[in-house]
């Protein structure tokens, strides 16, 4: 029977699973404070096109998933000297095809990111940020971030879009940091102190 050419990965419906549950997941979400909340009604609004929104080729912007990692104890914090922006910023990236929901997506950019088997994430969001990026010749990200923390004794590696990975003291975060990823650090914690990141499969 015949069912057509497979869809291209940068088919729009290639991500309609995503975009539902993207949907759902922001639909629902009690945001973290005044800016988050501002921050998921411009996301909703988004995501009212479509499934397309989800790709880096729609130009007025798309979604974007990462994460706050925590040591197994909650008093580091990992963050990536990243390659092309040359600040310390939060792990994470876009969504790909393959990706069915969001957090796993998040969890996906985390575990190839610092290197690190066995993460656990807490499946609701720490915060919503859009920011100006540089995809498409200029574009939006709409950032949806998550809170993961490591299995004891983890050793993270060094992907190729990092200079380099670094734990700190989430009340000693390093310069120059990304706009966005102090603010993560009160939800993160919290996150972890509602104690789902340790009870995670």
């Amino acid at each position: 029977m015949l069912t057509g050419p497979p869809a291209h990965p940068t088919d729009p419906e290639t991500y309609a699973a995503l975009h539902a549950d993207a949907t759902a997941l922001l639909g629902d979400w009690q945001p973290t404070s005044l800016d988050a909340a501002a921050a998921r009604g411009r996301t909703l609004g988004l995501l009212a096109a479509g499934p397309v929104a989800m790709s880096r080729q729609h130009r007025p912007g798309h979604l974007t998933a990462s994460t706050l990692i925590l040591d197994s104890t909650g008093s580091r914090v990992l963050l990536c000297l990243h390659g092309k922006f040359g600040m310390w910023v939060q792990l994470g990236g876009h969504c790909e095809p393959t990706d069915d929901t969001l957090v796993g997506a998040a969890l996906r950019e985390a575990t190839e990111e610092s290197g690190i088997d066995g993460l656990r994430i807490d499946p609701v969001p720490i915060d919503v940020d859009v920011h100006t990026v540089a995809c498409q010749g200029g574009s939006l990200h709409f950032d949806v971030r998550f809170a993961v923390l490591t299995p004891p004794g983890a050793v993270e590696q060094v992907s190729d879009e990092a200079e380099a990975l670094g734990w700190f003291p989430p009340d000693a975060l390093p310069e120059p940091l990304a706009s966005g990823t102090a603010q993560l650090v009160a939800p993160a914690l919290a996150a972890l102190r509602r104690s789902p990141l340790r009870l995670a499969p």
